[in-house]
């Protein structure tokens, strides 16, 4: 190839990138490819999701610091780059009616201004693909949905110099293809659930089955599977240096590496925008862009 091959994946909060397409980034790390991972927010207002660490004081006056160390941990288990783009955390609002979000969080940031981050990012790392959310955020989190907003905005704009000028973003780019994340999607849920109970052993997966015919979430379109179980491990790894989002005895991990590797040795993805002609399903999110480059 006469040109680096170069992935960003676009994220919401430190430890979504070791939770959706960690697998995926590793994999092509160890190939040789430049993956850069963009964090949107710090994860401020995230809640202590690990039972053994909540009540810690010291975390919980300190979480912004905490979840940076955490990042920084994550990043070198992966192997790949990664930038802040320095938005407030928003939390994920409860209630009935829901309260109204805090002043100053990343959801309420102009739409443009926020793009006008991540574009000034795209176009200083020149990936040739982007990963992010779909318009729902994988899951209702403000945060989430925001950053599929920006990323959609910021994929057009970066090769915009008229909107995003050159002299404030950096020269032009023009990224060719971007996928939306669909790791947790019910296909994978369902082969592993009956796979589970077929071996006579508890599945983790019942209740959130239940919940997607509750919730009606409507099923996407999978057009790319990477294999990628080689790096499974260090998925696992990666989301575990997480310490204050992840317990290591949850039900991330209830399944055995063996069974996932052989019932679903893949990560999904929903190619959303493709500047290069490729065919339908794909096994690299490279796809069409490798003879190129």
């Amino acid at each position: 190839m006469t040109e680096q091959l170069r992935l960003m994946a676009v994220h919401a909060h430190p430890d979504d990138e070791s939770s959706k397409g960690a697998a995926t980034m590793a994999k092509y790390v160890s190939e040789g490819v430049d993956v850069l991972v963009v964090t949107c927010t710090g994860g401020e207002r995230g809640s202590i999701l690990n039972p053994k660490l909540q009540g810690d004081a010291y975390i919980e006056e300190n979480i912004h610091e905490v979840r940076r160390k955490e990042m920084d941990e994550a990043r070198e288990i992966l192997g790949v780059k990664q930038e802040w783009l320095g938005f407030v955390d928003s939390g994920l609002p409860e209630g009935d009616p829901l309260p109204p979000l805090p002043e100053g969080c990343f959801a309420l940031e102009d739409e443009t201004v926020a793009a006008g981050r991540l574009v000034a990012q795209i176009r200083a790392f020149r990936p040739q693909v982007i990963t992010t959310y779909d318009e729902n955020g994988g899951y209702p989190h403000p945060d989430h949905i925001m950053t599929h907003t920006i990323s959609m905005i910021a994929f057009e704009g970066a090769a915009d110099t008229e909107k995003f000028p050159e002299a404030e973003f950096g020269p032009a780019w023009t990224p060719q293809k971007l996928y939306y994340n669909q790791g947790f999607n019910r296909p994978r849920t369902v082969a592993l659930h009956e796979a589970l109970l077929a071996r006579g052993m508890e599945s983790p997966y019942g209740e959130w089955l239940e919940r997607w015919k509750e919730f009606g979430r409507a099923e996407r379109t999978l057009t790319t599977h990477v294999p990628c179980a080689d790096f499974f491990e260090i998925r696992d790894k990666a989301l575990i240096a997480h310490a204050t989002q992840i317990d290591p005895d949850g039900g991330w991990f209830r399944v055995p590496m063996d069974i996932q590797r052989e019932v679903w040795p893949t990560e999904e993805y929903e190619l959303a925008k493709s500047l290069v002609d490729t065919s339908l399903p794909e096994s690299d999110l490279f796809a069409g862009i490798r003879d190129n480059a």
